[in-house]
């Protein structure tokens, strides 16, 4: 997820009295709205319980009322906290952390707390409406879902809920997977937008678990209503013969052949994003990005109207980063922009190996950048599982007392503490030896300037190690 704090406003307080709010926006799209003293209550919080050593600096109190340059750069700062807090493994996943945004977000889009019903998507189409509260969290409303369908809990951490956009013709756009700290009733409300969704769909990418998933009755009929839906949409290839097979299995109702049959199918189990833009193999290139399988996928379209198709492995990929950058939205050029004229822009790079001395970037102009980074480390945390021996109901999130807790096997894969933030007029150094032991360091860093888009405040944090030769 990418935290930023765009811009600032002036408002009312009750009493009468003017103050500052810190708009806090997720993946460009306001979140919520603070004053300095809740963030500074917050940091406090959390540096008592986890000490000064660990919590990232805090833009320090004025006796004086700021100046128009310091309200700048206290929101600067803020951002740069907001961003490292999200950032730390430890942090990031605190409840206290995840609290205080949800409740914001509340607050900021003054929703009482009540009773609600909310419409949850399938992938065919149907929809399942679930009574929760306003004040629900993700996992709240997924635990409601299920409950809904009838899905045992062991199988409910098999899936997820996607914030998508439906478009007039019929075409579907992953936004993000709803995290833990937001509220999704709040989420979708907020957006006052009728494309939107949220929909039901299996979050884990290696085929062997839906063995696990299609034994349950429930399990099955999502599983295969997920693969009928790509396959109509063009997600997975097939030729007329295998549409033939699985149109034949679809009118028998052979649910587990069919979806045995798709497994087999290019394609299968991943996730299509909006056309985009790449620099790979050239500048300026047209590109379809799909991801499953453990790698991204690429359909290029080359300035010679050529098309060529490729694959990055996420296990040869040593890093990656999400940068944004606000861009002029009448004319695109790199003046200085006020928030309210300007959009977010939004690119995902990756150093990948692309031979066995050399390391190239490559970078996606995407509005779902943030999307395609949240695929590749949900491959990573799957893959560092399978590669301790580990299983992937291990892996799932369980709740105890009210706060959310991972298992000891994803406590062993926890990434270490952010990195300094490397010289910017520097590149960085990487030493190749005949073993790459190392492939994997994953960062979200933010550029606030229109015409800077190189992520100077980069912030990574190993997550995936122990990848040799013989994944190469």
């Amino acid at each position: 997820m990418h935290f930023s704090i765009p811009e600032t406003e002036v408002r009312l307080g009750e009493n009468g009295s003017s103050y500052v709010a810190y708009n806090i926006h997720v993946n460009g799209v306001l979140h919520c709205r603070v004053r300095y003293s809740q963030l500074l209550g917050l940091h406090e919080q959390i540096k008592k319980e986890y000490g000064s050593n660990v919590v990232p600096a805090f833009p320090p109190k004025k006796i004086f009322t700021l100046t128009p340059a310091e309200v700048e750069q206290r929101r600067e700062q803020l951002e740069k906290y907001m961003q490292a807090v999200r950032q730390d493994p430890l942090l990031g996943a605190n409840e206290m952390f995840n609290g205080f945004l949800r409740k914001a977000q509340q607050e900021t889009q003054q929703i009482p707390t009540e009773e609600v019903s909310l419409d949850i998507c399938l992938s065919n189409g149907q929809k399942v409406t679930v009574n929760i509260l306003t004040s629900d969290q993700t996992e709240d409303v997924l635990d409601a879902v299920a409950t809904k369908l009838d899905l045992p809990d062991d199988l409910v951490g098999y899936f997820s809920l996607f914030l998508i956009r439906e478009g007039a013709d019929g075409g579907l756009t992953f936004v993000r997977k709803l995290q833990e700290f937001e509220l999704p009733y709040v989420s979708i409300t907020s957006l006052r937008n009728s494309e939107f969704h949220i929909l039901l769909r299996k979050s884990y990418w290696d085929m062997a678990y839906d063995g696990d998933v299609m034994d349950n009755r429930v399990g099955l009929n999502l599983l295969y209503a997920q693969a009928v839906s790509d396959v109509e949409r063009g997600w997975i290839l097939v030729n007329k013969e295998q549409h033939r097979q699985l149109k034949s299995l679809q009118e028998k109702g052979s649910k587990k052949e069919f979806i045995h049959l798709g497994q087999t199918l290019k394609y299968y189990g991943y996730i299509k994003f909006d056309p985009c833009i790449t620099d790979f193999p050239e500048k300026g290139c047209q590109v379809i990005v799909s991801a499953g399988s453990n790698e991204l996928n690429f359909h290029v379209k080359l300035p010679s109207e050529q098309m060529k198709e490729g694959s990055f492995k996420v296990t040869r990929m040593r890093c990656w980063r999400v940068t944004s950058s606000q861009v002029p939205i009448a004319n695109g050029t790199t003046n200085l922009c006020s928030a309210s004229k300007c959009e977010v822009k939004l690119e995902l790079s990756f150093e990948y190996l692309m031979s066995k001395e050399r390391l190239q970037w490559v970078t996606i102009t995407s509005q779902q950048a943030i999307m395609m980074s949240i695929c590749l480390q949900s491959m990573v945390d799957e893959l560092m599982v399978k590669k301790s021996g580990g299983s992937i109901k291990k892996m799932l999130r369980k709740r105890h007392n009210g706060s959310i807790h991972r298992s000891d096997s994803q406590q062993a894969v926890k990434a270490p503490p952010l990195l300094d933030s490397p010289d910017p007029n520097r590149e960085q150094i990487v030493k190749l030896s005949t073993k790459l032991s190392s492939v994997s360091l994953r960062g979200i860093s933010a550029s606030n300037s229109a015409n800077d888009i190189s992520g100077n405040d980069f912030h990574g944090n190993y997550a995936f190690e122990g990848i040799g030769d013989d994944d190469l």
